[in-house]
């Protein structure tokens, strides 16, 4: 799922349609063996790399040198097969498959390494030209693990090479494997599978009806009997099992394990992180830590960062003023637009600067994929799929990267429910009023407030789930799906990494976003609260339309048309409401919390109004940047409007039952 710039974001591009320089070269692997790794360190273009199935869902390109040629290296998915027919092993297997690839790069893990080779056998019955490029062999050693690579070349009939990826030096034996399989001095001479006599037979059979070099009509045989188009059940298990025999026996004496097994320190690690009774209590002590570092950091970095953007105010007006702008020009842009900007940036990019490497460190350690194996089966119970857990993750930084994170999960339909309902996990965006709100009714502490954050955010995941279940059960009924979730080891940090990968192509990519839908919103909003009709501005009188059915949901007109102006970014809601409270004409800022209180106060606030308030915040439409990330992943003006309206539904729900029941109070 390479949720970064260079993958879904504006420097996405149709990298299929670049001319390509020299040889082109395939670069292949499972999931969590360094596959994008090592593409980042021959080419050095930052693909984003992670530790669960199916994170990389698109291609990504770049070229390299050698001492003699210039490669074009396509990173392709992560997969365990091109067999199956999930949409990463389809699109591994259509670049394979195409003809437009000179040579492949398997790359496999050297601490678990049999496990690997079913892919390199699936890939030598598709091309000649395979060299494989053992990775992580700093951790194989640490862990007392040897290996016989020349013994493993033997057995395979091509070129296998180690390497520690992130360590670029390691890699020139590869780029000099590369030259040799180029030239012809290295001619890979791959071992061929002999499946029993009856499957032999039908293999025979069905690739009789092709007249293929490319792909070989016998791979194109044995995909049709796999995919189920051919044969039957026990021609598929005999070819599925003889490649697993196969694995086993190539890789005999080729790899040496220590005595003791190398992943005992993991084993008790996964007693605590994934056992039954203490997994789910250490997820939600990480996550109220993640959230109390974030809060308490982002308020101080937040006003820091609001005190010298809102100091540009008065440059930029006298700047206007001295060209000559009309005074109704200055306003629209410098109280408008960039008040809203200011706003945006602010209060969004520092929580943001903080969640995401907080996030990434996660990731980077291997605990991720824990919170997937922890959620799975309550999400299998609600009719999902285990996926779900990391694109709800990913929601917490920013609901479209959560929604684009959805390409993991293979099932259309459970990919469809994931989109639907990632909104229900608050974004950063959304943090800032529901921690100024806890603060100022509920908790007076960070950390209380942040505690009482945590048990917020836990109600948004459950009713995540109680949605989930009802759409599985009515508009998305289907059979739930299988997936293979695998646990990587724990392995150390790359803090550097986490830090470029986190801030460049997360924060700044999701900052990028935001901020070109707040200006416009900003716009908008300078003029309904400065354009009056009969004394009264536009702001005041849509909120005063709005007052009925707001105060059924608990809430009252203003906030109702601050979440409505708050389409675009939610970063702007309560300063919306401040305006449309002060009528001031302009965004506005509070000294202190404790003031803030009292204004709201003032305007008839309660503690259940606050409550309503966040639970409204909880679930409501999503931002516009969401809405639009749905439409570009459905096409579907059914699904975006479904993605609007349930969460909107749900909201109401909440707050008009919480209104009745506590309203008088």
């Amino acid at each position: 799922m390479g949720l970064t710039r260079s993958s879904v974001g504006a420097g996405a591009r149709n990298r299929g349609a670049r001319p390509r320089e020299g040889v082109v070269v395939a670069l292949a692997g499972n999931p969590n063996v360094g596959k994008s790794t090592v593409f980042n360190a021959l080419t050095g273009m930052r693909q984003h790399t992670g530790n669960w199935p199916g994170k990389t869902v698109g291609t990504a390109e770049g070229a390299f040198r050698t001492k003699r040629h210039v490669y074009t290296l396509v990173d392709i998915p992560g997969t365990y097969s091109l067999l199956a027919g999930s949409k990463d092993e389809e699109a591994a297997r259509d670049m394979l498959a195409s003809g437009g690839v000179d040579a492949v790069v398997v790359v496999c893990d050297a601490t678990c390494l049999s496990r690997n080779l079913d892919l390199v056998l699936q890939i030598t019955e598709l091309h000649q030209r395979v060299i494989v490029c053992v990775n992580l062999m700093d951790e194989a050693k640490s862990r007392g693990i040897t290996l016989d690579l020349e013994l493993l070349s033997q057995n395979l009939g091509v070129p296998v090479v180690g390497v520690t990826a992130k360590k670029k030096r390691t890699l020139a034996p590869l780029c000099d494997m590369l030259d040799s399989v180029t030239d012809g001095a290295v001619t890979p001479s791959p071992t061929k599978i002999e499946y029993s006599a009856e499957t032999e037979a039908l293999i025979s059979e069905t690739s009789a009806k092709y007249n293929s070099s490319t792909p070989p009509a016998r791979w194109l045989a044995i995909r049709d009997i796999t995919t189920g188009q051919a044969g039957d059940d026990r021609a598929r298990d005999d070819i599925a099992n003889t490649v697993s025999r196969y694995s086993e026996e190539l890789c005999r004496g080729v790899a040496v394990m220590p005595e003791r097994g190398h992943d005992v320190r993991d084993r008790r690690l996964d007693r605590v992180l994934t056992g039954q009774i203490t997994a789910f209590p250490v997820m939600l002590l990480f996550l109220a830590l993640i959230l109390w570092i974030t809060v308490s950091g982002a308020n101080v970095v937040s006003d820091a960062l609001a005190s010298w953007l809102f100091a540009l105010e008065r440059p930029l007006s006298s700047l206007l003023v001295r060209v000559g702008a009309p005074e109704a020009v200055r306003g629209a842009l410098v109280d408008g637009v960039y008040r809203v900007l200011a706003w945006v940036v602010s209060v969004m990019l520092p929580p943001m600067a903080i969640f995401f490497p907080l996030f990434t460190l996660l990731e980077d350690v291997g605990y991720l994929p824990r919170i997937a194996y922890n959620l799975d089966r309550p999400l299998h119970r609600c009719g999902a799929c285990g996926k779900q857990a990391l694109t709800t993750c990913m929601g917490f930084g920013c609901n479209a990267a959560g929604v684009v994170g959805c390409r993991i999960i293979d099932s259309p339909r459970e990919r469809l429910l994931a989109i639907l309902t990632n909104s229900f996990v608050p974004c950063n965006g959304r943090f800032p009023t529901l921690t100024a709100l806890l603060t100022m009714f509920f908790a007076a502490s960070t950390f209380l407030s942040s505690l009482l954050l945590t048990f917020t955010v836990i109600s948004s995941v459950l009713m995540s789930l109680l949605v989930t279940y009802i759409l599985s059960k009515t508009i998305l009924r289907g059979e739930q799906s299988s997936f293979t979730l695998e646990l990587p080891p724990y392995r150390k940090p790359k803090v550097g990494e986490i830090l470029i990968r986190s801030i460049f192509d997360r924060t700044l990519f999701v900052l990028r976003r935001a901020v070109l839908a707040a200006a416009p919103a900003g716009l908008l909003i300078w003029l309904l609260a400065n354009l009056t009709v009969g004394g009264e501005t536009l702001l005041s009188l849509f909120a005063g339309s709005l007052d009925p059915f707001a105060s059924f949901l608990g809430l009252d007109g203003v906030i109702l048309l601050a979440f409505i102006l708050g389409f675009p970014a939610n970063e702007i809601v309560i300063p919306i409401i401040i305006m449309a409270y002060t009528a001031n004409g302009t965004l506005s800022d509070w000294t202190t919390l404790s003031e803030l209180r009292q204004l709201l106060v003032a305007n008839g606030w309660t503690p259940v109004t606050a409550v309503c308030t966040m639970m409204f915040s909880l679930m409501h439409w999503p931002c516009s940047t969401t809405l639009s990330t749905v439409w570009s992943e459905t096409k579907s003006v059914r699904w975006t409007f479904a993605a609007f309206a349930i969460p909107t539904a749900a909201g109401m729900i909440v707050c008009s039952a919480i209104n009745l029941l506590f309203g008088w109070i």
